[in-house]
């Protein structure tokens, strides 16, 4: 399984992600979320994790974003691959083409199916992004998506679950939706945009135990 700690800020969380097992990392690059972080800092920080851990896969978060400003933020701080979560035009994700993926916030199974039709799915994983739906809000709320659609989805495409994860309820969650990884902020902070090294270990080690007893 995948894990993805997201919502990072410093050098110092970020390796300690990495350490705990990440092997993806988000950064937030929209400035009203309390996890937003400047491109320079960014940059400095991927500097670092590209010369010590080239292996890890660095991703920039965008909502609403033009196609300018994500591949100029894309290409200034060395990261792999795009989350879109915003409510971004399905053009920017094709001219996007492998470098992103989208976040979606499905109310419904055919809500589901209508943003399936609508947004392209990534030839490699993650094909999807499966989020918490949340009015006029775009991630980090601490609110748990429909795990019950993402499990549906889930055996169809190599997808990232997120919404309100935590050390207490990623068991459960693997157990249900068997994704391809999952995709934590808020439920491993000690406050909003500073990770805990505890949490983060403790995620990570309930949902591997998790999958462990469901593969065996």
């Amino acid at each position: 399984m995948i894990f993805k700690i997201c919502g990072l800020t410093t050098l110092a969380d970020a390796l300690a992600a990495v350490d705990a097992g990440a092997s993806m990392l988000g950064f937030n690059f929209y400035p009203p979320s309390p996890r937003f972080i400047a491109p320079d800092l960014c940059a400095q920080i991927t500097s670092v994790l590209k010369e010590k851990h080239p292996e890890v896969i660095r991703v920039g978060v965008f909502v609403n974003s033009s196609l300018p400003e994500v591949t100029r933020i894309l290409d200034a701080c060395t990261l792999d691959l795009a989350q879109c979560s915003g409510d971004e035009p399905p053009a920017l994700l094709y001219k996007l083409g492998p470098r992103a993926f989208k976040a979606l916030r499905p109310t419904s199974e055919k809500d589901l199916q209508n943003l399936l039709g609508i947004f392209p799915v990534r030839s490699t994983p993650p094909a999807y992004l499966v989020d918490a739906y949340r009015p006029g809000e775009y991630g980090g709320t601490g609110q748990s998506a429909d795990w019950g659609l993402a499990a549906r989805l889930a055996r169809k495409y190599p997808i990232l679950l997120a919404g309100g994860l935590n050390p207490g309820n990623i068991a459960r969650a693997v157990t249900q939706v068997r994704p391809w990884g999952v995709d934590v902020a808020s439920g491993v902070e000690e406050k909003p945009g500073l990770k805990s090294p505890a949490k983060m270990n403790d995620f990570i080690q309930n949902a591997r135990e998790a999958e462990e007893e469901y593969s065996s």
